[in-house]
């Protein structure tokens, strides 16, 4: 990977998808109605769609990002309009946390507490809490928002870790009461326990485990309680999630018995570079051991089972004996991170040489060269899938800018 390389990483960032999204995806309508909670593929806004908090955290998350690396204000005002939107139309004041989905009004259209959207919206506030501190100096809004994302970490805590079986629980009702609603979307199995789930609140423990310092210098005790709730759960995604093959199971009852044989080629790989990235946070040699064997392991077998040696792109699915090979967006941009992270760890050429094809893929197929940012889903033979749309509530710009800011970050470039 040389410097074109890494100028191209670059220029995909800075002059397609940060700038995309700034264009297309706000509600402006009448001042903040959040983000369209669904764009087309000719970038149409439907003004009417319900919006995710999901969606709007990662946008706030992303231009939080993109002002702490490019140490650039003017990316503020995206994350600026996602902070309003989740403070005063998402958040429960009645019961805390945050609406799964909200009308453009803010009525509460999802009211439940899907353990999902929780920890995004707890990873998306502690690096807007972080960004606003070092780029504006803003104490009282840092620690107003960082505070909001220890709310929803104590939440997430008291009412959706499981202490007996390890790990969390998908979702409650409104009040935080059990619910029989648990499903995380219309294609996600009504289960006590998914692997998405907790790959993403370990995401959020993360980030909050890294940036509270940033704020909150002198809270060693809450960061140590992050501390170990990120180690369990590193520890249950070592043990429990992950299985023999390699692969993570997808769907789960509450003590952990896998509920079918789904395979994600896009999810294995992401979840190699997260447990990574996590165990080191946490800098435990133990844990850092266990983890590392791990994460090759996933690796390895995502490579060697997930990707099309021919065009190099990353597959889909694999699911009742058949194998889903569409090129969907946010696999290949996972699949960037996991294979670097992996080549980082080993030097093995092959890593290298697999983030170099995914990323010629990309570039040839993956970006809509016309009307900008990504398409949701590409044929084998390069052919976009114009049953999804361009951008919505599962689609911002958080999995392709993240892979451009980690290899930026990681390379020094």
């Amino acid at each position: 990977m040389d410097v074109n390389f890494f100028k191209s990483i670059r220029n995909e960032l800075t002059q397609n998808i940060l700038p995309y999204w700034e264009k297309y995806s706000r509600d402006t309508t009448k001042g903040n109605e959040g983000f369209f909670g669904i764009i087309g593929n000719d970038n149409s806004q439907n003004e009417k769609s319900p919006r995710a908090v999901v969606m709007t955290s990662r946008f706030l998350w992303s231009y939080s990002i993109a002002a702490r690396f490019f140490k650039d204000t003017r990316y503020l005002e995206m994350a600026d309009f996602a902070a309003d939107v989740i403070l005063n139309k998402f958040f429960d004041k009645t019961n805390g946390g945050v609406y799964w989905t909200v009308m453009p009004d803010g009525t509460p259209d999802i009211s439940k507490k899907q353990i999902y959207g929780e920890a995004f919206c707890c990873y998306g506030l502690s690096e807007y809490a972080a960004a606003i501190l070092e780029l504006r100096g803003d104490k009282n809004q840092a620690e107003l928002h960082m505070t909001k994302a220890l709310e929803l970490f104590d939440l997430m805590e008291k009412y959706a870790r499981d202490r007996k079986f390890g790990g969390y629980i998908e979702a409650c009702a409104e009040d935080w009461t059990e619910t029989d609603d648990m499903s995380l979307s219309a294609i996600d199995l009504n289960c006590a326990k998914s692997m998405n789930t907790n790959l993403h609140v370990m995401e959020a423990f993360t980030n909050l485990y890294r940036t509270l310092p940033v704020v909150f210098p002198e809270a060693t005790a809450k960061r140590q309680e992050i501390g170990t709730a990120l180690r369990e759960l590193i520890h249950t995604t070592n043990t429990k999630i992950l299985q023999n093959d390699g692969h993570l199971g997808m769907f789960f009852n509450m003590d952990w018995r896998r509920i079918e044989d789904e395979i994600s080629y896009g999810h294995d790989i992401e979840a190699s570079w997260l447990l990574w990235e996590a165990a080191c946070e946490l800098n435990d040699t133990e844990i850092k051991q266990e983890t590392r064997i791990t994460a090759l392991h996933m690796a390895e077998v995502a490579l060697n089972e997930g990707v099309d040696s021919e065009t190099g792109a990353m597959e889909n699915l694999y699911h009742n004996n058949k194998r889903d090979r569409t090129r969907i967006w946010w696999v290949q941009a996972e699949a960037i991170n996991g294979f670097y992270n992996a080549w980082e760890m080993t030097g093995e050429k092959r890593y290298s040489d697999a983030v170099e094809k995914i990323w010629n893929w990309i570039q040839n197929f993956q970006v809509d060269k016309t009307g900008g940012e990504w398409w949701w889903a590409v044929s084998p033979d390069g052919t976009p899938d114009l049953k999804n749309p361009k951008g919505g509530n599962w689609k911002t710009a958080y999995h392709n800018s993240r892979c451009c800011f980690e290899l930026l970050r990681r390379s020094g470039n």
